[in-house]
């Protein structure tokens, strides 16, 4: 090549030919790159409609199917995955996240055994309402015969267990299906919604096609029902007010209509917390493991008015025995199977409003006050004879000991689950979180991350069995790979406590239950997580204090009585 120099001693190529195509493939190039990186694909429209809905965490595990939307979550910083080891703790993550917050929690899984691996953990949302809507990643839609790896039938696996299941089709506008899947969960009664995602959709451009139509309808509610309940309430003579989880927002309303009627209150499992604990008119939960109060007032009481209750089983025993000299009303989001003299379908927290307007005064039995009040004196404290730590004595220890913080108390399933909503005291909501519908086992520990996540400011509590946390213990690197300071109760009895009680009762004390458990301390410390054992009174108070003062998560490994029943 001829190079020529100019008046600035610059050479400069004879012919321009090499230079003009060298410039033109590199704006080319940059065009292209532009282009690519200015594509929007219904990955990207379904991140941003996240965004557009409020969503600041995702519990999820990713896989081939839904990459293409981790890799539009790398993109914004509204939104932060937390990436659990388990899909069933994903689910069960966000519930914790969502009962603790009133927003939907969100699951993002790939497919196949990324969603069957949910599906514990969405029963378990469905029978307690709680609003999720899991993203679940789906193989590539085609005619193709044969077997399809990772394929599996998202809407039937889901039917019995979900509010709704969306499949993607080439004919839905993703930001339209999100924002009707979101409102879905947590609207009426809420509970777990399912989008399932083909890979091919989520990765082809995004094309709007307007907007679903789910904007509620506003409630007109009966001005005969709130005369009906106002004439009830007059006639009776013991009347007595049962609350249940469908009232978590409407404790406000719920404590003024009690204090205007003057009414003793008693709760279900799942409704612990919606009324004050240490209010005089509280007489504990009523049920199979309630408390002797409780369900003695619903044996006395002569009308009964259930605030969002369900009548579980659980609750109520047996059908025909349960307040079988009482007329019940139910005032619920939707209607209940079961024998009421009056059924009001409707918003708690708006019919109490109206109530509380329209209804005019009431006048106190203050007989009825005062015999409610001495049945309390009938709980009394097991004696215990053996020198072993028991349940009891521990988790009256840590309710007194942790009651300055307002703690979130997360449980799990079985003994230790009943004697915490028996001796600790709830006096707001959503701070008592429990797997009551289903009794999943293995809930407490992701469900106690969640609730972490949306409160960090609050000290969460997970009050556990050696049986229950053993089933979702791998989540012990979530919380170190996130630095999250639970604090971890295991009332270690090596023994399926609950199972152990039931085959004594029933089955003549032939066990299976009996477990040979690792050292959990030492499981920790695999994990790089604080621990320490308590084998007795002397020593539970000092691994408290240090515990709940240790800047990360901890672990309480507590040996109790093997044999100790509720």
């Amino acid at each position: 090549m001829i190079l020529n120099s100019n008046r600035e001693g610059i050479f400069l190529p004879h012919s321009f030919n090499v230079f003009k195509i060298y410039l033109i493939l590199l704006m080319y190039n940059n065009i292209m790159t532009h282009i690519a990186t200015a594509r929007k694909t219904s990955a990207s429209a379904l991140v941003n409609i996240l965004v557009k809905l409020g969503v600041d965490s995702i519990f999820g595990y990713p896989g081939a199917s839904v990459l293409s939307i981790y890799n539009e979550l790398a993109k914004v910083k509204a939104i932060k995955h937390y990436l659990v080891r388990h899909e069933q703790a994903a689910v069960h993550a966000a519930e914790g996240y969502a009962r603790t917050s009133g927003k939907t929690g969100v699951v993002l899984v790939t497919s196949g055994p990324g969603f069957t691996n949910t599906i514990t953990g969405i029963a378990n949302a469905y029978a307690d309402s709680t609003p999720l809507v899991i993203l679940a990643g789906d193989v590539t839609h085609s005619t193709k015969a044969g077997k399809v790896f990772q394929s599996v039938d998202i809407k039937a696996l889901s039917k019995s267990c979900t509010k709704k299941c969306f499949i993607l089709s080439e004919n839905d506008d993703i930001s339209s299906v999100m924002e009707e899947a979101f409102y879905t969960a947590n609207s009426g009664a809420k509970g777990p919604v399912v989008v399932g995602l083909p890979r091919n959709l989520l990765e082809k451009d995004y094309i709007s096609g307007g907007v679903h139509g789910c904007a509620g309808t506003s409630e007109v509610l009966n001005p005969d029902d709130t005369e009906k309940l106002a004439d009830l309430i007059h006639n009776a003579e013991r009347p007595l007010v049962l609350v249940g989880s469908g009232c978590v927002d409407a404790s406000e309303e719920v404590e003024k209509f009690v204090s205007e009627i003057q009414a003793p209150v008693v709760s279900t499992l799942m409704g612990i917390g919606n009324y004050p604990s240490e209010n005089n008119l509280y007489l504990g939960m009523i049920g199979v493991n309630g408390t002797l109060p409780a369900n003695s007032a619903v044996n006395e009481a002569d009308l009964i008015i259930a605030l969002g209750v369900s009548f579980s089983n659980r609750s109520t025993c047996r059908d025909k025995d349960f307040a079988c000299g009482a007329k019940i009303v139910s005032i619920n989001i939707q209607p209940v199977k079961y024998k009421c003299e009056l059924q009001i379908t409707a918003d708690i927290k708006e019919f109490l409003k109206q109530f509380l307007h329209h209804a005019g005064k009431f006048k106190s039995n203050e007989k009825w006050l005062v015999d409610a009040d001495a049945l309390k004196d009938e709980f009394v404290l097991p004696e215990y004879t053996s020198e072993c730590l028991h349940s009891s004595y521990v988790l009256e220890t840590v309710s007194e000991y942790t009651k300055y913080y307002e703690p979130i108390v997360v449980t799990d399933v079985g003994q230790h689950q009943m004697l915490t909503a028996q001796f600790f005291n709830f006096n707001k909501p959503r701070k008592f979180i429990t797997s009551g519908g289903l009794g999943t086992m293995g809930f407490g520990l992701p469900a106690a991350i969640g609730a972490h996540i949306s409160n960090p400011k609050n000290l969460v509590l997970n009050i556990t069995g050696d049986g229950s946390f053993q089933m979702n213990l791998q989540e012990l690197a979530t919380c170190r790979e996130h630095n999250i300071p639970i604090k971890i109760i295991i009332m270690n009895n090596g023994y399926l406590g609950m199972v152990r009680q039931l085959q004594e009762k029933i089955y003549n004390t032939r066990y299976q239950v009996e477990m040979i458990n690792p050292d959990f301390t030492k499981i920790a410390e695999a994990y790089d997580l604080f621990a320490v054992r308590v084998k007795s009174k002397d020593e539970l108070i000092p691994a408290l204090e240090k515990a709940i003062n240790h800047n990360g998560t901890a672990i309480i490994d507590v040996v109790i009585d093997s044999f100790e029943n509720i």
